[in-house]
């Protein structure tokens, strides 16, 4: 038996999330479906991390066993022809040692959020990031995630149905940027809480709008209470953009 690690960019939008479940399509049903069908096995997919319905991946990694014997590349490409139409593609497919797993070998996990800050609607981008019409201060936006970075007890950008053991994270990275008629949020730490991303940047947003200052975005994380959340930002402008591994 071999352990294969796969290299998958995804759009969620047709989907329930990654993880496979009863009641609708998952991107991890898509994929075991095509190995299945490719290579007779049960195969099992466990992933760096989970993506909720909506949410995009560029490079999300997960691992897989198999009996047979079979070369990366060929796996590869027998699972993106059997993936069609589905909008996920395996973009890199290597053998790794039997102690390697996507999810509890990794040390790192980032995210990027795409903001659309203009007032036409969304023609090419529709699903793929969330349009904001009003003007946004992306610097301000930065100075005030700044207040995130470092340990912290997460609580208010916590999803109630968070399935962690703790709300206490630390966040590595949480920067803002803009280009052209987009807001950038990238975000950095070894794992993150259900939601923590999209809820923090509901609240960036209220900053770049000039509703909150950073005063009230560490006010909100001081509370610890959820009710202190400004907004929870859409699922559609969220990106898993790499999994870090020594």
């Amino acid at each position: 038996m071999k352990r294969f690690a796969l290299t998958i960019e995804f759009d969620g939008g047709p989907f329930m999330g990654w993880q496979r479940q009863a009641h609708g399509p998952s991107v991890q049903q898509a994929i075991e479906d095509a190995i299945g069908k490719m290579t007779g096995e049960d195969a099992v997919l466990h992933a760096a991390g989970r993506t909720d319905a909506g949410v995009h991946a560029l490079a999300m990694r997960a691992h897989t066993e198999l009996d047979k014997t079979i070369e990366p590349f060929r796996l590869m490409e027998g699972i993106n022809a059997l993936l069609r139409p589905h909008p996920v593609a395996i973009l890199d497919c290597v053998i790794v040692p039997d102690d390697w797993h996507a999810r509890f070998s990794c040390i790192g996990r980032a995210y990027e959020y795409r903001i659309a800050n203009r007032r036409a609607p969304l023609a090419l981008e529709a699903g793929q990031a969330w349009r904001i019409p009003q003007p946004l201060d992306a610097e301000a936006m930065h100075g005030a995630a700044q207040r995130l970075i470092g340990l912290h007890d997460f609580t208010t950008f916590r999803s109630v149905h968070c399935q962690s053991d703790s709300p206490v994270k630390t966040l590595d990275q949480l920067d803002v940027r803009r280009e052209g008629e987009h807001v950038i949020i990238e975000a950095a730490a070894r794992s993150f809480l259900h939601h923590q991303v999209r809820s923090m940047v509901g609240c960036l947003a209220q900053v770049g709008l000039g509703r909150w200052s950073a005063d009230d975005l560490q006010a909100a994380l001081e509370a610890k209470d959820r009710a202190a959340l400004a907004l929870n930002a859409p699922p559609e402008g969220l990106y898993f953009v790499r999994a870090v591994y020594p």
